[in-house]
């Protein structure tokens, strides 16, 4: 397969395309979240190419474990939600965001603004809907008053701040140093350990992706040049895997061998180990890893790396939010087909945060620009250096 010549994507097409991009692979993911390659072939009768309905059929309203929600038919998850929700307070903010901006911004809106919400097939608050490691958000910033930049401290370690944070790699387009850095303050408020430190890194990988002339290899490399400790050695380890296989399917069972190791969670998703989202320097979440092999495997093309993402199972939304994103920030373009699908069943407008954010990163650029400008004159004032404009 051989990289699609979107490398001159402008900045427009590549926010859209990483935002649409990152929530239509949510909503493809999201009816086989939690089950083995295995699981869904035979489930499905062979691979997913597309958007499928809920696991159980019309049950899905009380089958378990995932009642009440309806997951499948094109129904985006709480991965779309938060995206949006980060896009709202660039919005407001129009600005380079900070932990406090997570608790003056995203913390009320997730507690104070209904929105339909597609698995629930009704309004309700976001906060009814996220996950619990996303609830701590609420539960410690807003009911326990904590230092919004150590309010992750004692979460579950997951995958929970990463999966939304596509929107400041954005903000950063072309500079993955300050997507991650930018990433880690605000992942303070959600996060801590290898879960924070992912979120930084997922940031950086679509700063990296919005540069021209970017390639998964060149995005795989500037995330191992910031990533630490067990982030960036799984990462390592994924993708030296994920350059051996030509497609997908060859490389669902490999790439799960690789990211072992490093994830905690253990071989069945639904039943964690015992020792499962602790912090530590070992360890990774599995998403980000595998997110970015398939964006390897899939060579940057849209749709074979979110199909690869969503046939590999297990935390399937997520990773296919991430390669959705990723593939989307190179240029891939996303199929029309399945985006106004999603659309259509989520009830939402899946361009418009694009447009928003758009505006917003060129805002954030201008003052970035007079701020160094600022700077540069007063450290040549000072006799550091000579600034020519």
């Amino acid at each position: 397969m051989q990289p699609k010549p979107h490398q001159n994507a402008p900045l427009d097409e590549r926010i859209t395309g990483a935002l649409v991009g990152a929530a239509v692979g949510d909503a493809l993911g999201g009816p086989v979240e939690g089950y083995s390659p295995e699981q869904i072939l035979e489930r499905h009768g062979g691979r997913v190419h597309g958007i499928v309905g809920p696991w159980h059929g019309d049950d899905w309203r009380t089958a378990r474990p995932l009642a009440p929600y309806h997951k499948g038919d094109g129904h985006v998850t709480d991965d779309t939600l938060m995206t949006h929700a980060l896009v709202r307070v660039y919005a407001r903010v129009r600005d380079h965001l900070d932990a406090y901006a997570i608790a003056d911004h995203l913390v009320p809106d997730l507690m104070t603004e209904p929105r339909w919400i597609p698995e629930l097939e009704s309004e309700a608050l976001p906060l009814q809907r996220i996950f619990l490691a996303e609830k701590w958000l609420a539960t410690r910033i807003h009911y326990g008053h904590a230092d919004p930049r150590e309010a992750g401290t004692g979460n579950i370690v997951n995958c929970g701040a990463a999966m939304y944070m596509a929107p400041v790699g954005l903000v950063n387009a072309a500079g993955p140093r300050a997507a991650y850095a930018e990433a880690l303050d605000i992942a303070g408020a959600h996060q801590s350990s290898y879960g924070r430190e992912a979120a930084g890194v997922l940031a950086a990988a679509v700063a990296a992706a919005c540069t021209p002339g970017a390639t998964p290899d060149s995005v795989v490399s500037t995330c191992l040049s910031l990533a630490k400790d067990g982030t960036r050695a799984s990462i390592e380890r994924v993708c030296e895997e994920a350059s051996r296989h030509p497609d997908f399917e060859s490389a669902l069972g490999p790439l799960r061998e690789a990211v072992t190791p490093y994830d905690t969670v253990g071989p069945d998703y639904r039943a964690p180990s015992l020792g499962a989202r602790r912090p530590s320097r070992l360890h990774a979440i599995e998403e980000l890893p595998i997110a970015l092999g398939m964006l390897l495997v899939a060579r940057g093309d849209y749709r074979h790396a979110v199909l690869g993402a969503v046939n590999y199972g297990r935390d399937c939304d997520s990773i296919a939010t991430m390669a959705g994103a990723l593939a989307g920030a190179l240029g891939s373009p996303v199929p029309e087909d399945w985006a106004k699908t999603v659309a259509e069943a989520s009830r939402l407008d899946l361009w418009e945060p694009a447009t928003t954010l758009t505006a917003v990163t060129r805002e954030i650029f201008a003052r970035d620009v007079a701020r160094r400008r600022t700077h540069e004159h007063a450290f040549a004032s000072l006799g550091g250096q000579e600034c020519s404009d």
